[in-house]
Order: structure tokens, then C-alpha cells, then sequence
């Protein structure tokens, strides 16, 4: 069988339950997820963000620059994170 790839985030536009699923896979699970939507704070679909507080897991979406800073500041807080970042 094919092993499954996530897709490719390019932009905001393409972050999904589905891009998001390896981040559902890391182990020990994450407890929170920074993504970065680039130059400037975009919304993501509700049911997405959802969809992954059913998870376990909660999102801060941020501005790339910030979404650095804040991922930097919890892991200095040793808290389970992961950091999503699309380029300004």
C-alpha cells in the first residue's frame, strides 16, 4: 500500500484536518499546535481547529513571526508543542 503523505501547505488556504493529521501522530501527543499563516494572522475553518481540540490537541494560530516567538516561549516552558509555519 502507499504510505500516506500529508499534502502541501502552501498558503492558509490549504491547512485542513487532513494537512494537519501529523501532528495527531506525534508521540508523546502534543499538547499544543502553533501555526504560522505568514505575513499576517489568517482565520482558519472552525471545524477544522475543532477537529483538533477533539483531538486533545489546542491551536494558537499566529502571524509566522509571532507563531516563532510563541512556539520558542512554550517549549522554554517545556510544554508538548509543535509549530506549523508557512514562510512569510
Amino acid at each position: 500500500s502507499t504510505p500516506a503523505v500529508s499534502p502541501q501547505v502552501g498558503s492558509h488556504r490549504d491547512i485542513s484536518h487532513e494537512s494537519l493529521s501529523l501532528f495527531r501522530l506525534l508521540e508523546p501527543q502534543i499538547e499544543i499546535l502553533v501555526l504560522g499563516t505568514g505575513d499576517r494572522v489568517e482565520r482558519l475553518h472552525p471545524a477544522t481547529l475543532e477537529q483538533m481540540r477533539g483531538c486533545g490537541i489546542a491551536v494558537e494560530v499566529q502571524d509566522t513571526a509571532n507563531a516563532c516567538a510563541t512556539f520558542n516561549f512554550l517549549m522554554n516552558e517545556r510544554r508538548m508543542v509543535a509549530a506549523g509555519l508557512i514562510p512569510p
